[in-house]
């Protein structure tokens, strides 16, 4: 029951046919919905801190709810920055005792990139901690990442040999169509699975992170928009297009926007049903269940890391 590094579970999903889910934390339910989902499957699993996260939660709360999940469950877990905007926040949560961190230079150019990325690497392997970085840009909307379609890029395999040899990074997040938040695309979706197994080939032995890659369940949607909602046409990417990402050097498959519906459509049906209930333990307490379920059906039925 502590909280480890990624390093050994990515080399064993490397070059097989799984991943492991890295899932969104914010507050206490959702927390004890992936410990117990995580206890439940014998899974290793990633709880990752978003920028929206911290601004809400607080550091502080978020780092002690994580270590409270693995006390009481007994599960070990990475504990992860998502998306981190620059160095110092890096640093920060180094400092603060996570075991991963991120950071997002994708919107900068290239060697701007590079160099931020190297200075993130150098100080959190000093202190054994792994860094993951990002080469691309999702579209779609994250807590404070927004990217509009036109802006999003894909990874160029070339640029993704160079820059991790470059900075030295542990992972990498590679944009191959995927994008962030619930309305992921418009028409039929696509991702670019040739541009996947070139990146691959390129760099073998580095791990790569597959971003907005939910699936919006569309009975989570029918539910929420049932019972007052309004998520219209949202979409996400079929379950079928992670399992095989996982096949090409894809390690770590974030999911967010599947736990805000699940958690979201348990609430609303609450209180709908019961107009009266206005004890927080009432709703929340299904809606951690929801998240429960959630993750369980992720890590066993998409990643295919139970008992891993």
């Amino acid at each position: 029951m502590a909280l480890i590094s990624s390093t050994e579970l990515f080399k064993k999903a490397l070059n097989s046919d799984y991943a492991i889910g890295a899932f969104n934390v914010n507050n206490m339910e959702i927390v004890q919905g992936i410990a117990d989902a995580a206890k439940a499957e014998n899974a290793p699993v990633i709880m990752q801190v978003s920028a929206g996260a911290r601004k809400y939660a607080r550091p502080a709360y978020l780092l002690k709810l994580v270590e409270a999940a693995l006390e009481d469950t007994g599960i070990d877990a990475v504990l992860h920055l998502d998306h981190g905007a620059d160095f110092e926040i890096c640093k920060s949560c180094v400092d603060d005792g996570f075991t991963s961190v991120m950071y997002d230079g994708s919107k900068h150019p290239f060697e701007e990139n590079i160099r931020v990325t190297k200075q993130v690497v150098d100080y959190a392997h000093d202190h054994g901690v792994v860094v993951e970085a990002e080469l691309g840009k999702l579209a779609g909307v994250e807590d404070a990442v927004h990217v509009a379609e036109r802006e999003a890029t894909f990874t160029d395999p070339d640029e993704a040999k160079e820059f991790v040899e470059r900075t030295g990074v542990d992972s990498l997040a590679v944009a191959i169509g995927t994008s962030h938040g619930a309305y992921k695309f418009k028409g039929t979706p696509y991702l670019d699975f040739e541009r996947l197994q070139k990146i691959h080939e390129l760099i073998p032995n580095t791990p790569l992170v597959l971003h907005g890659a939910s699936s919006v369940p569309q009975e989570f949607v029918e539910e929420c928009n049932k019972y007052g909602g309004q998520v219209p046409g949202a979409q996400g990417v079929p379950e079928s297009m992670i399992e095989e990402a996982c096949k090409h050097g894809v390690c770590k498959v974030n999911v967010d926007t599947d736990l805000r519906l699940a958690m979201t459509a348990s609430i609303r049906k609450v209180l709908s049903e019961h107009p009266e209930e206005f004890d927080p333990r009432k709703y929340m307490g299904p809606g951690r269940d929801a998240i429960t379920a959630m993750v369980q059906h992720k890590i066993r039925d998409v990643l295919h890391t139970s008992g891993k």
